[in-house]
């Protein structure tokens, strides 16, 4: 304890400063905007041959513009699919006018018409688009540019083909809910019908008597869509219809081997505590067991599943032996090899070397801020560390794995981005040699000086459950130990989430205005949060909140024991999970916080969907204490400070709902506070162009500054 209370006493380090940030500076000006670097693989790279679009005419003679986006056609280069006039729609879709644009006679060709779509591609072949027009999949044949529908039941809020409903979308990551075949003789595709799921309405402000919209959202505990997986035969036009356990299941991805006949659906239970992997074919839909994982907890999904080259052999990562590391099984089931092992997890899979049998990866060691680099050949007999030391590494392979461009940074240091060689001795050991580098953020740097930047520190806080915390501080510029300064936690604390990370950008430009101001900014990874292993992160299950603000408190109250410390004037704020958190900070840490912000918070689990919900929690009917005990509208008459609620009146994400009913039981509790509501904006709550972002920024630090500011601080 004394030698944490000894490294918290350190004197802030910064440099001179010469100019004072503005809230302009952050969010109008990019004063503080990040060097260009041109980084690739080849020593000269030619120009891209420069394309006059405004030639280019729809099929009413309207200029098409620049596309908002070309996708190649792998199979024949010639080929481009042009996305114009796109429109997002939640957070991983949008729909766009598509084009095919044939390089070689600079023709122009509208599919779909001028009904916006989703999700185009083209197949293996080259011999077809494949894109989601009205809730169908459709096939556009390139050759003879005739259209054919592989679906024709698609319809608003009922059934949806090829693209995911809302719920799989947002928690399962992923939007286009289609796959081609390897060769291109099958398309698999996902069929939601959703005529079941209750439907949720959000009000648009947007003329004199507002809209309404509504679209299906299964909150915890509501019924799902059914989900059913179809395999369509695109040279017979013929479909089959992959067989799996139905009920109340998921299937959270589909994914193909190498073999053309062979799909692999993901089947999982609805407690998400058991996965299965079934291989399926093609022509008749029948399938069988692969592979299967149970846990206590929960099983994390994710994309870190590769079939590979030799028909044989799987790769994948779970947290099966407590850590998340690196299997290699046989898909006959003879080989089950874990490849990587110990207490530092795998947080990214850089590429898999078939043909010199290695895998490239990124674990979160020495410490679970940090990321550095390694390879482990296909026996895990033989690792290497490509990157070492403290800090923060992001790689990039060429297509042969003899070369990596390597991003660094760490908490108070700007990028370097570099061109680096793998290279293997006589003896059959890895390492990497750095050819060049690209740029090390100089205009930046100096920036930073001219601005008088702080150094963050890393601290480590112990909690109440005999658990040490990872976090890090910044300090006021001109910081003085007999002074006591008022402290702001800014805090996620979901699930799995990390904020207390050794790379650049943890601290932002924000943080650095207040620690300007007179304020310590601080951030501390609680119980439950990622890169500790299964048993840190799961913790929490069935009691979101519980532990997490338990350990908010105990930060709190370590350093409100801090002779620099205003023990009455410190504050938390955060966003969605964070706003979730800093509701239980104003409400259950009453003793210890005096001012919190929550922006579009969670103030309730039971106004939240169900997949991610039910993954920690289960239902409202099997754990309604669970839900109940720990959210912030149950504790609002324990508040003693000042609270700061906003939201975005269209969040289709966590629901505007949320604020009303903080609000309503904080009135109910006879509480003053304060609101800010944003019409129409979702949950990032933005805009430049309408200057939501710097009024959301300028309103919130207002806000802080005066609440939470002392005699050491600057208005």
């Amino acid at each position: 304890m004394r030698l944490l209370f000894l490294f918290l006493a350190l004197p802030a380090l910064c440099w001179s400063q010469t100019k004072t940030i503005t809230l302009e500076d952050v969010y109008k000006k990019g004063t503080f905007r990040t060097d260009p670097v041109s980084a690739s693989f080849s020593e000269s790279k030619a120009p891209s041959p420069s394309i006059n679009w405004d030639r280019f005419s729809d099929a009413q003679g309207k200029k098409i513009g620049r596309p908002d986006d070309i996708i190649a056609c792998e199979a024949k280069a010639n080929l481009q699919l042009l996305r114009t006039k796109t429109e997002p729609i939640y957070r991983r879709s949008s729909k766009s006018l598509l084009y095919l644009f044939n390089s070689t006679d600079s023709s122009l060709v509208q599919i779909g018409g001028d009904t916006k779509s989703l999700h185009p591609q083209f197949s293996p072949d080259g011999q077809y688009i494949s894109y989601v027009q009205n809730n169908n999949l459709m096939l556009f044949h390139i050759p003879t540019a005739t259209t054919q529908a592989v679906t024709t039941d698609g319809k608003w809020n009922f059934i949806i083909n090829g693209n995911c409903d809302w719920v799989y979308e947002e928690e399962f990551e992923f939007s286009r809910a289609y796959e081609w075949s390897p060769k291109g003789n099958y398309i698999a595709y996902y069929r939601f019908d959703e005529s079941g799921v209750k439907e949720f309405n959000m009000t648009m402000y947007d003329n004199a008597h507002n809209s309404d919209y509504r679209y299906k959202y299964p909150k915890a505990g509501d019924d799902n869509s059914v989900v059913e997986i179809y395999i369509y035969d695109v040279n017979n036009a013929t479909k089959a219809k992959a067989q799996y356990e139905t009920g109340d299941i998921y299937i959270p991805r589909i994914k193909w081997t190498t073999d053309d006949r062979q799909l692999v659906v993901f089947w999982m239970n609805r407690h998400q505590n058991v996965l299965k992997l079934l291989s399926t074919e093609a022509t008749t839909g029948k399938s069988s067991t692969l592979y299967e994982e149970k846990n206590k907890y929960f099983v994390e999904i994710n994309d870190d599943w590769w079939f590979l080259k030799d028909g044989k052999h799987f790769l994948f990562s779970s947290e099966m032996n407590g850590y998340r590391h690196l299997y290699l099984y046989g898909l006959d089931g003879t080989i089950k090899k874990q490849l990587t092992k110990g207490n530092a997890e795998v947080t990214e899979v850089n590429g898999v070397d078939e043909v010199n049998k290695r895998i490239y990866y990124t674990m979160a060691w020495p410490r679970p801020m940090d990321r550095n680099l390694f390879v482990t050949d296909f026996s895990g007999e033989k690792t290497y560390a490509l990157t070492q030391g403290e800090g923060w590494n992001r790689a990039t392979f060429n297509e042969d794995f003899s070369k990596f461009i390597l991003y660094y940074s760490n908490i108070n240091t700007p990028q370097t981005v570099s061109l680096q060689q793998v290279m293997v001795d006589k003896k059959k050991a890895i390492n990497a040699v750095q050819e060049k580098v690209f740029g090390e953020s100089p205009k930046l740097k100096a920036t930073m000086r001219d601005y008088g930047f702080g150094a963050a520190s890393f601290i480590r806080i112990p909690n109440s459950k005999g658990d040490t915390l990872n976090g890090w501080m910044l300090k006021p510029t001109g910081f003085d130990s007999t002074k006591k300064y008022p402290v702001l936690f800014c805090n996620y604390g979901g699930p799995g989430s990390q904020q207390v990370a050794n790379r650049f950008g943890a601290v932002s430009n924000w943080h650095q205005l207040l620690a300007q101001k007179g304020f310590i900014v601080v951030s501390v990874d609680n119980t439950g949060t990622g890169y500790r292993g299964e048993e840190f992160k799961k913790k929490t299950y069935l009691q979101l909140g519980k532990l997490e603000i338990e350990d908010q408190i105990d930060a709190a109250s370590f350093l409100g024991q801090q002779p620099w410390v205003d023990k009455n004037k410190i504050g938390h704020w955060g966003w969605s999970y964070g706003g979730f958190m800093s509701s239980l900070a104003i409400t259950k840490g009453a003793s210890v916080f005096s001012a919190a912000v929550a922006v579009a918070p969670v103030t309730s689990w039971r106004f939240y969907d169900n997949i991610y919900t039910e993954r920690y929690m289960r239902t409202p009917k099997e754990n309604a204490a669970g839900y109940d005990d720990n959210s912030p509208i149950n504790h609002t008459d324990k508040i003693k400070g000042k609270y700061l609620i906003i939201h975005g009146t269209a969040d289709d994400n966590v629901h505007f709902q949320n604020a009303t009913q903080m609000i309503t039981a904080l009135v109910k509790s006879n509480i003053d506070f304060e609101s800010a509501y944003y019409p129409n904006k979702n949950h990032g709550i933005g805009g430049m162009a309408d200057n939501t972002t710097f009024h959301l920024w300028s309103k919130k630090t207002k806000w802080i500054l005066n609440v939470l500011g002392n005699e050491n601080t600057l208005r």
